[in-house]
């Protein structure tokens, strides 16, 4: 594993970078379909793949990307929590020591189907069998929390799992689910006196803040939260801090974009690494869009999540290109950065997970093979 923050590692600093607590799911995708399942039909799927998924996405974003993890969660003593725990402890490399298995109770299982650049989803399962700030007990200490908020689940109150993890020290970094009712309850920005960070989509940013347009929505949670970021999906990120004082726009890139399945974790993920790491505003929103456009090229979830390999991978492609249009210049100067990261990642770096998946953009021609060790697999079937 490449260390992203081995320059910055003390003897008394706490064991892990980021801790996480949510729902796993057993995700199973299905690619390739020629349209969606109607009644009484049957589709046949060119590929199929099996990973963790849910909170695990997050959790895998953030391991591939060099940060140390712990995920606190419940695992049922079937197969399919077998399975995932298996292959979030033995594959990925993430902690859990706060995440333990429940008889009789089945982990939550979700089909994804991918059709057009589209999905539809069908879940199944029940409630957790115990509450999470019971399941987390004292947090592990940790730089930095990830947390998804909701109205309903109040995690600002006094003894509450995020509270302690916050007086420990640990940097809050949340992000906002959808809002079936589309009530878009503004108890949710009550929540964001415990975060250093929050990052919603446009959407969701414009809702929660009554405003019209996300210029508008970024300055309203700026006055909430020390750091805030509005995603724009094709356009790119907007974000201020107020730590620094800076404010950026950074343009999306232009990639082929198949499944964007878990790309909101890969960028959370990338901008805690950023943030911890101490890199500048526009590089850490430049960094956190490039991880997410790579995601979004492959199907599935953490599947998809990509690797430093991956990064420098990309990185090497771009300096190599014969290209000199003036969106290609842009990126050399926009990720400039790398210059000074990339030569640190080993040959045998990290990267994305494969699975019978992946073939369907080998057929196609959407993902060009790459030089260098072979990628990491997780366990899939197909």
């Amino acid at each position: 594993m490449f260390d992203p923050l081995a320059a910055i590692r003390a003897s008394d600093e706490p064991d892990f970078d980021v801790f996480i607590c949510g729902s796993v799911f057993l995700d199973i995708i299905f690619t390739g379909l020629p349209a969606m399942p109607t009644a009484g039909a049957e589709v046949w799927a060119e590929g199929m793949g099996s990973c963790p998924g849910g909170i695990a996405n997050l959790a895998v974003a953030a391991r591939r990307m060099g940060l140390r993890t712990s995920m606190a969660a419940a695992f049922g003593d079937d197969e399919y929590g077998e399975f995932c725990w298996r292959t979030l402890e033995e594959q990925e490399h993430v902690d859990l020591a706060r995440s333990r298995r429940f008889g009789e109770w089945h982990t939550p299982v979700t089909v994804s189907m991918a059709v057009d650049r589209d999905r539809a989803m069908l879940t199944h399962g029940h409630a957790p069998p115990m509450p999470m700030d019971r399941l987390v007990g004292t947090p592990q200490r940790s730089r930095a929390v990830m947390v998804e908020l909701t109205a309903e689940r109040q995690l600002g109150h006094e003894g509450s799992w995020l509270r302690r993890c916050k007086d420990q020290g640990a940097l809050v970094f949340a992000d906002v689910g959808w809002d079936p009712t589309q009530r878009w309850s503004r108890t949710v920005l009550d929540l964001l006196d415990l975060c250093h960070a929050f990052m919603p989509n446009a959407v969701e940013a414009m809702a929660y803040t009554r405003t019209t347009t996300p210029h508008e929505a970024l300055y309203a949670l700026a006055d909430l939260v020390p750091l805030a970021i509005v995603t724009t999906a094709a356009e790119g990120a907007m974000a201020v801090d107020a730590g620094t004082g800076e404010e950026v726009l950074v343009p999306a890139l232009r990639v082929p974009a198949l499944d964007a399945t878990g790309a909101g974790d890969v960028f959370a993920a990338s901008i805690v690494l950023g943030t911890l790491a101490g890199w500048p505003l526009a590089d850490r929103i430049a960094f956190a869009n490039l991880s997410a456009s790579l995601s979004v090229q492959q199907f599935g979830g953490s599947l998809a999540a990509p690797g430093w390999g991956d990064i420098a991978d990309w990185w090497h492609q771009q300096q190599a290109a014969a290209d000199g249009s003036s969106y290609h210049r842009s990126l050399l100067r926009r990720y400039a950065f790398l210059e000074h990261l990339i030569p640190t990642v080993p040959v045998g770096a990290c990267r994305r997970a494969t699975a019978t998946i992946a073939r369907r953009a080998d057929v196609q021609g959407l993902a060009e093979p790459t030089p260098g060790p072979p990628p990491r697999h997780t366990e899939a079937v197909g």
